[in-house]
């Protein structure tokens, strides 16, 4: 009896293939197609969630600068806002390698969507050294922390402690999603090494980078809401 060899057979064709191009969508989406558009929707739901979180340390933001607008703008003026464009600069260029990272999964560029990945996963890093090393760092040098709240020597406003519970609040915050979406890229990346996304599967690359651009989105409204209102 003729044997043929496992190889040329459908089963092992499929196992050589790479795993973006032998996915097949959950047993509850008629193609994979409909698979992604949910997705999709799940991860906008996701962000809306996130919006509606910054949307009210915004409003209290503009409350208490009403209320305070000297104790704002002479904290305002205690920050250095080079670094805040710096930082600026970097996720708007992260935001730019994040896209490619998409584009490249769209088209089937293994070497150009681990790179973006990786670069994107740099600039995240790079945003935080500047926040943590060259802010954060000076800023609790020269001030001090009685029970909760902040202080400066050289206070001009009884509301300070405002101003800086809103700045600590925000970038915090902020800083915690970028910290999330740096761990996202190191599953990217990863699952990317094991070439599990392709033109015909990119669900967590497209998600994933919605998810940065919101990240991006949130620092473009806090660097003139916090760095240039003096």
């Amino acid at each position: 009896m003729t044997s043929f060899p496992v190889e040329n057979s459908g089963l092992g064709a499929a196992a050589d293939r790479p795993y973006h191009e032998t996915y097949r969508q959950a047993e509850h989406f008629r193609t994979q197609a409909d698979e992604f558009d949910a997705v999709k929707l799940g991860v906008w739901l996701f962000l809306a969630t996130e919006i509606l979180l910054f949307s009210g340390l915004f409003v209290f933001y503009g409350i208490m600068r009403m209320l305070h607008p000297e104790a704002f703008i002479h904290g305002s003026s205690l920050l250095d806002w080079r670094w805040g464009l710096l930082n600026t600069l970097v996720l708007l260029y992260s935001s730019y390698t994040v896209a490619s990272a998409v584009r490249c999964a769209q088209v089937g560029d293994q070497k150009g969507l681990q790179r973006n990945i990786l670069i994107t996963f740099v600039m995240g890093l790079l945003f935080l050294v500047i926040k943590f090393v060259f802010e954060y760092a000076p800023k609790y040098a020269e001030g001090k922390l009685p029970g909760f709240w902040y202080s400066y020597p050289n206070w001009e406003s009884p509301y300070e402690p405002l101003w800086w519970g809103m700045y600590w609040g925000a970038t915090g915050v902020h800083a915690s999603h970028v910290i999330i979406g740096m761990g996202l890229f190191v599953w990217l990346y990863i699952r990317a090494r094991k070439l599990h996304f392709g033109p015909k599967h990119y669900n967590a690359v497209e998600g994933v980078g919605l998810y940065w651009h919101i990240v991006d989105v949130v620092w473009i409204f806090l660097f003139p809401m916090l760095y240039l209102i003096h």
